[in-house]
């Protein structure tokens, strides 16, 4: 039985790489179980001396749109109380006959010339025949705020009659009484009403205003003024003066020699650039109306208020008063048109005839046939078309 011993010793061998094999899986096995429970739990071991466990925190992020309410505006045309030294004796009382259809929130107006009080700087020669330059007092300001204005354009061929004294005084006169003034170079009037903010961009063909005749730069100023407010007004002065010059063309208009632009390319374009709706006067003279893309152009108010300083004649003393409700995002709401006659001496009175309305549908008609805004016999105005 010489081999027996040595079977035995092979055996025990055995047995013991066994055991040792079995420890280190048992071993891999815990510390597996051991790093498998950690993560579980979101343990990490720390360095010594770190006590603090690491936690993590989900950011929800959520996504809030600015509520905005609908608004409401009124709009006239050329407004100057006389030409001082000639100056109404009822000034302050004025606006009296059209005050109810006037008032709204916002009311907006082209002021035909400056509120300065200096007697130097006219534009126009002592000798002049045929030269206007207007001025009222610095202490009409109020007035016009009284009156309910609370928006006032600049970008005309009158801003500038008193030279660069006559434009401060004008600016710092509306500031002080209230009144945010529009459409000088770079120039854009913001408002609000309730939580929806309003931006005026107002234009006239001349290089010391915001310049209609550059395109571009006009095309700048809008979106700017489109990121800025939630509804953007652009008002234009444009266009030939006189009894003749009514109708909107579709080209560009001259008048003593200046170019004063192509209102319809103007309108439609600032309309392609973001605004909202588009106003105009300066023709002293009413214009149609159209719909284009589903907003409203107005073409001329005309002559709203003067004291001696328009021709009342034939149709130049029809004139009228716009009011528009626009959504919270610029959509078309609601608009209604009312007939104003001046008086002899320019003051505005509501005109019960309609002739003012009569008129501004036959130029809409004639003007833009099918896109034409037409006028209803109770002052409102036909909603536009639906866009494609």
């Amino acid at each position: 039985m010489p081999r027996a011993p040595r079977g035995r010793h092979a055996s025990k061998r055995t047995y013991l790489r066994r055991r040792v094999v079995t420890g280190f899986v048992a071993a891999a096995v815990l510390i597996g179980v051991v790093l498998i429970a950690t993560s579980l739990i979101g343990f990490s071991p720390k360095s010594k001396g770190s006590e603090k466990a690491t936690t993590s925190t989900t950011v929800v992020h959520t996504t809030t749109t600015k509520a905005t309410n609908p608004v409401t505006m009124t709009f006239v045309g050329d407004t100057m109380l006389g030409n001082t030294p000639n100056l109404p004796g009822n000034a302050a009382s004025y606006f009296g006959s059209v005050a109810s259809a006037l008032n709204a929130p916002t009311v907006f107006g082209n002021l035909e010339g400056t509120l300065t009080d200096s007697t130097g700087g006219s534009k126009c020669g002592a000798s002049s025949t045929n030269c206007y330059a207007f001025r009222n007092p610095v202490a009409y300001a109020p007035i016009l705020k009284s009156a309910g204005f609370t928006v006032l354009n600049s970008a005309n061929n009158h801003s500038h009659d008193y030279g660069s004294q006559g434009l401060s005084d004008t600016t710092t006169a509306l500031q002080s009484a209230g009144i945010v003034q529009a459409g000088l170079p770079g120039q854009i009037g913001l408002t609000t009403q309730g939580s929806t903010k309003i931006a005026f961009v107002d234009f006239a063909p001349y290089s010391n205003t915001n310049n209609m005749l550059d395109l571009a730069t006009a095309k700048t100023l809008i979106a700017q003024a489109k990121a800025e407010a939630d509804v953007v007004v652009v008002y234009m002065h444009v266009g030939a003066e006189g009894a003749s010059a009514t109708h909107v063309t579709g080209q560009e208009e001259t008048y003593v020699g200046e170019d004063r632009g192509n209102a319809k390319v103007f309108a439609h374009a600032a309309i392609d650039d973001g605004a909202n709706l588009v106003v105009a006067s300066g023709p002293h003279v009413l214009r149609g109306m159209e719909y284009y893309n589903g907003i409203l152009i107005n073409y001329s108010l005309a002559n709203f208020a003067g004291y001696q300083n328009f021709a009342t004649s034939g149709t130049m003393d029809l004139s009228g008063i716009l009011r528009v409700t626009l959504s919270g995002n610029g959509s078309f709401q609601s608009a209604h048109f009312t007939s104003v006659a001046a008086t002899g001496d320019g003051q505005p009175t509501i005109d019960g005839s309609g002739a003012a309305s009569s008129l501004v549908n036959q130029l809409s008609q004639a003007d833009f046939g099918p896109s034409a805004a037409i006028i209803q016999p109770n002052g409102d105005l036909a909603p536009p078309p639906a866009v494609p």
